[in-house]
């Protein structure tokens, strides 16, 4: 590798871990109820974003106004990378145009975060917000995968054997968390985190009958947490979310049960999947934490964070359980 290949490529991974900070800022944003702190967009209280006096920034200006500055430059950071992917000339025409829709996608992102405020953060664009973040993260994590030392030495040494049945497994819970984090991302922006406020019962009680009875009974220990009523259709929601999270875990039961019959020869894979259980638990102690706790603010931040790490594992499994060329990739779907 050039000098100016190992410097992109350990810029892409700064990226990704920018990002990743990035979503933690966002979700500090929404546990703090910080979206419309700052009332207008692009500017901030008719300011230049980076002009705004840092003494003003107090409350839940502070969360918005570093959450947008911070947006703003890894906007750039994405921009630049675009830009170095076709200076580089052994750059791949595929990664340089994932170069291209990563600076998309962060544009995007940042013209649906100022909608949401201009328009009051409707619930249905706040999740699109949300959703967006997280298909960024992907996309700067395959532009850094695309770049790592360890696909360079996959492709110099002869191609690894692939497991399907792995692969399937993979897939499918990259794609189980994916809508995961879009549940998650709903249930938070319609005010459904603590719509069930109890675990493991739900609604002091191993079988609810999501009856007005049981509704108001939620309810009543809503008011004296000083919390506004919920309706039904919050409680199917967050009921989703949590049932959602239980067949997630079931999938990663049974991902670790072939792994480790069919793949122990596979030191990354296996090496991915003990990251993942980690998370895993990790991800479901914060989820049932962040009820206990009635959404107490870091628990509930670090929730969102945590969720956002399991999708990139799940990435990081598909990717180090799939062959590296699209041909063998297709037939691998195909067998098993």
């Amino acid at each position: 590798m050039t000098s100016q290949s190992i410097l992109l490529r350990r810029y892409s991974k700064f990226l990704c871990a920018v990002t990743l900070f990035l979503i933690f800022l966002g979700a500090l944003v929404k546990s703090t109820e910080s979206g419309l702190s700052v009332p207008d967009w692009p500017t901030t209280y008719g300011k230049f974003m980076f002009a705004y006096p840092l003494n003003k920034m107090s409350g839940g200006i502070k969360y918005e106004h570093t959450h947008r500055m911070l947006a703003s430059i890894v906007g750039l950071l994405t921009l630049v990378m675009a830009v170095w992917l076709f200076r580089v000339k052994n750059s791949a025409a595929w990664i340089k145009r994932l170069g291209v829709l990563a600076f998309l996608c962060v544009v995007a992102q940042g013209v649906l975060g100022g909608l949401t405020v201009l328009f009051y953060l409707p619930v249905w664009l706040s999740t699109l917000h949300g959703v967006v973040a997280q298909t960024f993260f992907l996309i700067v994590i395959l532009i850094a995968y695309a770049l790592s030392t360890e696909r360079h030495h996959r492709w110099t040494i002869e191609e690894e054997s692939c497991n399907p049945r792995v692969l399937h497994l993979s897939i499918l819970l990259l794609v189980m968390v994916y809508i995961q984090l879009i549940i998650g991302n709903l249930m938070r922006h319609a005010q459904a985190g603590l719509a069930i406020p109890d675990f493991p019962t739900m609604g002091w009680t191993f079988a609810p009958h999501f009856d007005v009875a049981w509704l108001n009974r939620v309810n009543a220990w809503r008011f004296d947490h000083n919390l506004d009523p919920v309706n039904m259709k919050q409680v199917m929601i967050h009921l989703m979310h949590r049932c959602w999270a239980f067949l997630i875990l079931l999938n990663v039961l049974w991902l670790n049960h072939v792994a480790y019959k069919e793949s122990m020869e596979k030191p990354l894979v296996m090496k991915t999947l003990y990251w993942l259980n980690l998370a895993i638990v990790l991800q479901i102690t914060l989820g049932i934490s962040t009820v206990l706790s009635a959404k107490e603010v870091y628990t509930t931040t670090m929730h969102v964070t945590m969720g956002a790490i399991v999708l990139a594992l799940s990435f990081l499994m598909v990717l180090r359980a799939a062959p590296l060329t699209w041909n063998q990739f297709r037939a691998a779907l195909k067998r098993g």
